[in-house]
């Protein structure tokens, strides 16, 4: 296969899934490491794709979120491998927040087979989920409803959350800075998400890989103030050392 024919292929691969790893690329092409990363980062060069630790996604502003839509598949394996281990440190009948993301959603399945939990969220896709669970306790914050994804934020959803202090705090964010910041898109969601941080005794963050270096305009957290930081694989080297710093807990599904 030709160079060419080869990154006309990586290109497809990358906007139908939104992020594929090197070991992924090596299997199908049948070709090297080195040379999948060449690909990648002739391509990054271009800024026809994004370079992450391990693989590559699609092109990302710091100014737009990706639609939902295609959030909601890009991904998929990693967060439902996520979901399933965040699943796993929830205890039945225990209370929590879950907010707004495709993650968080994720981990809103994979809650099903629990009991007794209470959860509040400003998450309509998460409320709809949950919500057949007769044994579950759901509770739909108030405010402006995002047609784009779902989403409830405004004041008065802040006003709602800080009405209660849940066991845990299920977070997603679109990305992490090489100081350790955690960024977003939007502003009222991002005062929604500090709201869930500052009433959780203990803060669960669920990201994949490709959210580590990804850059977004507004700041939501610093890593310290996550107890437990979920992701699919080992992060770069960078980051492992900020959550040993921040004395926040790696786990890696």
């Amino acid at each position: 296969m030709s160079q060419t024919h080869r990154h006309e292929q990586i290109l497809q691969l990358v906007q139908q899934k939104g992020f594929v790893s090197i070991d992924e690329l090596v299997q199908r092409f049948t070709v090297t490491p080195q040379t999948i990363r060449r690909d990648l980062n002739q391509l990054a060069e271009t800024c026809q794709l994004k370079r992450y630790h391990g693989g590559a996604g699609i092109p990302t502003s710091s100014i737009t979120n990706t639609a939902y839509a295609q959030r909601k598949i890009m991904q998929l394996s990693a967060k439902q491998k996520i979901a399933q281990r965040v699943a796993k440190d929830i205890p039945n009948n225990s209370s929590l927040f879950i907010n707004i993301g495709t993650t968080t959603e994720a981990i809103a399945e994979a809650l099903l087979q629990h009991q007794g939990l209470t959860v509040i969220t400003n998450n309509l896709h998460v409320a709809s989920i949950l919500k057949n669970k007769e044994d579950f306790n759901i509770l739909l914050s108030g405010g402006q409803v995002r047609n784009r994804d779902g989403g409830i934020i405004g004041q008065a959803t802040v006003d709602f959350i800080s009405q209660f202090t849940v066991d845990y705090g299920i977070i997603g964010i679109s990305g992490i800075d090489q100081e350790g910041q955690l960024l977003d898109y939007d502003y009222q969601e991002v005062r929604v998400a500090q709201a869930i941080i500052k009433h959780s005794r203990q803060v669960f963050l669920a990201t994949d890989i490709s959210k580590f270096g990804r850059n977004a305009l507004v700041k939501l957290a610093q890593l310290r103030e996550i107890d437990r930081l979920y992701t699919n694989t080992s992060p770069p080297e960078e980051y492992l050392v900020l959550t040993e710093q921040a004395d926040t807990e790696l786990v890696i599904a």
